[in-house]
């Protein structure tokens, strides 16, 4: 079965691949290789148009990208 998640706000559509697939190019492009990224837990805030992630289990504040 495939799914898929779209949040609709204030005329935006974002939808689940589309968030995890940024985060992703965010950890490549922190040197990190995609076989060593083993969680990614993400939090969208339609109100702030941000999504935060956190990676292994480790993230911070500053763990966010613009929507």
């Amino acid at each position: 079965m495939k799914s898929v998640l779209t949040v609709q706000f204030q005329g935006h559509d974002v939808d689940d691949a589309h968030l995890l697939d940024t985060a992703k190019e965010i950890w490549k492009s922190d040197g990190n290789k995609v076989k060593d990224l083993k969680t990614v837990d993400l939090y969208y805030k339609p109100e702030e148009g941000r999504c935060y992630y956190v990676f292994n289990g480790e993230g911070s504040d500053d763990s966010f990208f613009e929507i």
